[in-house]
């Protein structure tokens, strides 16, 4: 029994090894442009009726909170059928493996806003860009199982982040600052991973 347990642990040691060098391919481009869609959806809603997010933090905060759940939703769902076709026996060992990089980053993100809604409203501005540096660090996180230009995903974030920071007032609130960079953020992730599955489908031609 002793030799059968040491045999099951090598064998999950081993799986996860190979998990670990393997580039994950259960993210769906068609998936992740739909969310880039969504952001822009999400900041015609914003600059339709919200038109000053500094007087309503609670409203932006739903507002941008409810489209980042969708978004995390139908990506997880899609994840988990595309990685069963994809990864095939090695489906539940890589999608804990990419679960577990962006989790950490994922939490701090869904907790950030409400404990920025309980300090001053006057640095309430500074979530725009907080939220795309920490999603940013997801990224670079994630990096290791997924193709090698994500790396640029990663940049585009913690710029566009830095660049909410930087300028310093409630104009980080406005609809662009975050819809522009998801919108472009997503499609550039998207077409990263589609350009990895494709040139993956040739080399195994």
């Amino acid at each position: 029994m002793a030799d059968l347990n040491q045999a099951l642990v090598d064998i999950r040691s081993i799986r996860r090894q190979v998990a670990q060098t393997t580039e994950f391919r259960g993210y769906g481009p068609a998936t992740l442009f739909a969310t880039a869609i969504m952001a822009l959806l999400t900041g015609m809603t914003q600059a339709r009726w919200l038109r000053q997010p500094a007087a309503h933090p609670a409203q932006y905060v739903a507002l941008w909170l409810t489209a980042s759940f969708f978004c995390a939703a139908i990506i997880a769902t899609q994840m988990l059928a595309r990685a069963g076709k994809v990864h095939s026996g090695m489906a539940d060992e890589m999608v804990r493996m990419a679960v577990a990089q962006f989790l950490p980053a994922a939490v701090a993100g869904a907790i950030l806003p409400f404990v920025m809604l309980r300090v001053s409203l006057n640095v309430f501005w500074m979530l725009p860009g907080l939220w795309q540096i920490i999603f940013s660090l997801g990224v670079f996180a994630s990096c290791r199982c997924l193709p090698r230009p994500m790396v640029l995903v990663g940049a585009w974030f913690l710029l566009t982040g830095l660049a909410c920071i930087a300028l310093g007032d409630a104009r980080s609130l406005a609809p662009a600052a975050m819809s522009g960079a998801y919108a472009i953020g997503m499609a550039l992730t998207g077409a990263v991973h589609y350009l990895s599955y494709r040139r993956a489908s040739f080399d195994e031609d």
